[in-house]
């Protein structure tokens, strides 16, 4: 069985390589890009649990705020908080340890469970994440630039993670 470290530690590079796999959309010559980041937050801190869970995303924000490429498009360093994105990675610290006292509750057996599970971790990424480009831009901007162009992609974020704890939910009781 693995030890606590190594999951934390499989969690951080199934975090860093999800977040790698970016998709670039344009919306009123804007550049956004649409990552696995979200889907791998949640699927992590769902199956590690509040604590591993959360202490795995708050590594994953340290590497990348003292200087390591880990974030979207190979993003680095403490200013991004404050950049639009900001809002999106401390929401995910929030979702996550929110995802995984769910899933320690709820369990990831049943797939309608997941998908609320992921359902409310991305509505809580995404409180976060408009939240703070409000306080930034306004909130019609906000909106323009930090929900509407992801919400598509978030509800397909939101049955891959049911449909990936289903999967590993199946894998697991078999041992």
């Amino acid at each position: 069985m693995p030890t606590i470290f190594f999951k934390i530690f499989l969690g951080l590079i199934f975090l860093i390589a999800l977040t790698q796999l970016t998709l670039n959309l344009s919306y009123q010559e804007v550049a956004i890009p649409i990552t696995g980041q979200s889907l791998a937050v949640l699927v992590v801190t769902a199956l590690l649990g509040a604590r591993k869970g959360s202490l795995t995303i708050s590594l994953y924000l340290l590497l990348g705020g003292i200087g390591l490429p880990v974030f979207a498009n190979g993003g680095s360093g403490w200013e991004i908080f404050t950049k639009g994105s900001g809002g999106f990675l401390y929401g995910f610290l929030i979702a996550g340890g929110l995802t995984g006292w769910l899933a320690e509750r709820w369990g990831i057996a049943h797939f309608l469970k997941n998908i609320g599970m992921m359902g409310i971790g991305t509505g809580v990424i995404l409180l976060f994440g408009v939240g703070h480009l409000t306080a930034k831009y306004g909130l019609e901007k906000a909106l323009e630039y930090g929900f509407f162009p992801f919400w598509p992609g978030a509800i397909i974020k939101i049955i891959a993670g049911a449909v990936i704890l289903s999967i590993c939910h199946a894998i697991i009781n078999k041992q």
